[in-house]
């Protein structure tokens, strides 16, 4: 499940670096290794200036190849493929499967960077980003990496769609303590780009997903119902879930006094929609003659007009005047 969840990561929840960020970010990284190149080869130069031509010869290429093609190197694998232009910039280079570079990877990848931007001055590399669907160098294609975007903007963060109707409250008994956080990113990460992808590709990642789910909650999913469909349904499940025990203790710290442990934001944190305040009280009323509430009403707070009931068919799962889910009932 590892590789699936890294995997999934890098390829919906991050972009490609494209041409103009990587250039920007190796000319920020070249301006720092010629600088130290230069400072260390005037060093160099005073401290070797009683060793004849041969011996200069060999200690210029040797500091050539430590300073331009070392030290990338060294700062990549220490980073885990965050140099200073990268960092500057918002990127990072991972491998193929999403999980962190390691020193062969930025060995392979700085030999590259020799031949492609240094011995032609970036125009191979610009050449190849360029072609690439993926914006990726010949040395990332020979190293098996791939320069991602850490930073994207906020206003194009993706929602979870809701779930379809007719399986709001299925998985009510649904055991989901076995379910790790990474699984519910890589779900999370599914529903909020599965229009984007190919559909193959789309209906094999679900199958793929709901799978490791169905190990993990050891229930299989319901015959009828599409793999989309169950992992919003289930990822909306554990929302409810979230809502009623932030909501108890809520309640719990309102009669002893006590201050409220709201969960923190992360990785694992799935909800579809926002967490309300408070619990809205609710109480039985009876239904209005020719109308169908369901049984139930809002409370209205004191001073505020009660809010209209719902609409025909919205507490059965049929079709109503709501939001479209992008899910289809099955035949």
């Amino acid at each position: 499940m590892n590789e699936l969840v890294t995997g999934d990561a890098v390829v919906l929840g991050l972009q490609p670096a494209r041409l103009p960020s990587r250039a920007l970010a190796i000319a920020i990284d070249l301006a720092v290794l010629l600088t130290v190149f230069v400072l260390f080869s005037i060093g160099l130069a005073v401290a070797t200036v009683t060793l004849d031509e041969a011996a200069t010869a060999a200690i210029a290429v040797a500091t050539f190849l430590l300073v331009l093609v070392g030290g990338p190197v060294a700062v990549e694998t220490l980073s885990h493929g965050r140099s200073l232009g990268k960092l500057a910039c918002g990127l990072r280079v991972v491998r193929d499967d999403g999980g962190p570079i390691r020193f062969r990877h930025a060995l392979v990848r700085g030999a590259m960077g020799l031949v492609e931007i240094l011995g032609t001055f970036g125009v191979v590399g610009s050449i190849a980003s360029l072609v690439s669907a993926r914006g990726r160098r010949l040395g990332d294609v020979f190293a098996g990496t791939l320069v991602v975007r850490e930073r994207v903007p906020a206003g194009r963060a993706l929602t979870v769609p809701p779930p379809p109707p007719w399986l709001v409250g299925r998985f009510g008994q649904l055991d989901l303590s076995g379910v790790p956080d990474g699984l519910w990113l890589a779900i999370r990460q599914y529903l909020t780009r599965m229009n984007q992808l190919d559909a193959t590709v789309r209906g094999s990642m679900a199958e793929r997903l709901a799978t490791d789910l169905v190990v993990r909650t050891g229930v299989p999913v319901p015959p009828g119902v599409p793999a989309a469909a169950y992992l919003a349904a289930v990822v909306n499940e554990r929302q409810t879930r979230d809502v009623r025990r932030v909501a108890a203790a809520a309640g719990r710290a309102g009669r002893t006094g006590a201050p409220v442990a709201w969960p923190a934001p992360g990785p694992s944190a799935v909800l579809v929609n926002p967490v309300p305040a408070a619990p809205v009280p609710v109480k039985p009323v009876k239904p209005v003659k020719g109308e169908h509430s369901g049984g139930w009403a809002v409370e209205a707070p004191p001073g505020e007009a009660a809010a209209p009931p719902p609409a025909v068919g919205e507490d059965m799962g049929q079709p109503g005047p709501q939001a479209p889910t992008g899910f289809a009932p099955p035949a």
